[in-house]
């Protein structure tokens, strides 16, 4: 192994250096997404030279075609090829945390909801980074987006207990969804457009709304402790939700528990179906990612690596990866076969300062 001492590098290796970090240096973001431009370049303020650091992650969402994946930090919102996991943009604009982000579902259009200091919802044109419509109303932070299936609605849930409805086409606000006693941790459609929504802390219960009027069909209620995260299977038959350590599986129909996953030794943060509904992740202030099987609640697989509590998990839309967001401000990908196992690890985001 040959080592080499900083003050005899040649003068011809110092100059190909400097040409090179002239050359990246000089790469604009927009249009086009240059993929070869440094993150630490991209979308600064007038002045600056570099960024340090890429913000803590609030939410992070892969668009539905599985080739861009959003990552909403306190600083603004990163889109990452995911071929490469290379950041291609950041958007910003967003005056708080992003608390939640959303694509449509033709991928054309990125909805994000903003902390305590913001309580504004923004509507991103993907292709050029800018921002569509600003939707006001909420009086605390947003803390999830969700487009309905055909894209003409959005629903937003607040801290403020109310759930809302907005006219993507024309930016106004359809109709609010009163009934939670406490902030709204999760909004979410079925496939057939049925929505759903969960409060938390001292709420417990999960309300499920007739969207076309604006009225409430059911309430399912779990304990005291409320639910934090919620998620339709793909065919929408089966809603599973968490509740302090425990997962519950609902037949949405009848508001049975089907199933009820235990094994968690801290509150269970986040739940989320495959895009093929034989497999529920679970993400857990115990540092773990567990993986169910949803036909009989038995567990497949129990991923290890955080060092933080586990906030969030996200399957890919070919389901082959799965994504979670910890507090030690990292979010990691997980790469799995056949069989549930995993593969090493690899960090996609990292919120520290590099």
């Amino acid at each position: 192994m040959h080592v080499f001492h900083p003050k005899i590098v040649s003068l011809k290796t110092a100059f190909l250096l400097t040409l090179t970090l002239l050359i990246i240096s000089s790469i604009v973001i927009f249009p086009g997404f240059a993929q070869s431009t440094p993150y630490i370049q991209l979308s600064l303020p007038e002045g600056a030279k570099a960024r340090f650091g890429k913000g803590r992650v609030g939410d992070l969402t892969y668009s539905p075609d599985g080739s861009l994946l959003a990552v909403g930090t306190n600083i603004g919102i990163w889109l990452y090829d995911t071929e490469t996991y290379q950041a291609l943009a950041f958007l910003v604009g967003q005056m708080d945390w992003i608390n939640s982000l959303s694509f449509s579902p033709d991928g054309k259009t990125l909805a994000s909801g903003g902390g305590d200091m913001d309580c504004a919802v923004r509507l991103w044109d993907v292709e050029t980074g800018t921002v569509k419509a600003t939707l006001t109303g909420h009086t605390s932070g947003v803390r999830n987006v969700a487009f309905s299936p055909n894209g003409t609605i959005l629903a937003t849930g607040s801290y403020d207990s109310t759930v809302r409805l907005w006219d993507i086409a024309t930016g106004t606000l359809k109709a609010t969804l009163p009934g939670h006693t406490s902030g709204i941790d999760s909004v979410l459609f079925s496939p057939d457009g049925t929505l759903v929504s969960g409060g938390w802390s001292y709420d417990g219960k999960v309300q499920v709304w007739d969207v076309r009027m604006g009225a409430l069909k059911t309430t399912l209620t779990v304990d005291d402790y409320g639910i934090r995260n919620s998620s339709f299977s793909p065919d929408g038959k089966t809603l599973a939700g968490s509740s302090n350590k425990t997962v519950f599986l609902w037949d949405i129909e009848t508001g049975v528990v089907k199933l009820t996953l235990t094994g968690h030794t801290y509150s269970v943060n986040s739940v989320l179906f495959s895009p093929d509904g034989t497999t529920l992740a679970s993400g857990s202030s115990d540092k773990t990612v567990r993986l169910w099987d949803v036909a009989t609640g038995t567990l497949k697989a129990k991923l290890t690596g955080h060092t933080g509590s586990v906030y969030d998990v996200w399957f890919s839309p070919d389901g082959k990866m799965i994504e979670s967001r910890s507090r030690d401000r990292t979010v990691l990908l997980w790469e799995s076969t056949q069989q549930a196992q995993v593969k090493s690890p690899k960090s996609v985001h990292d919120g520290a300062v590099q």
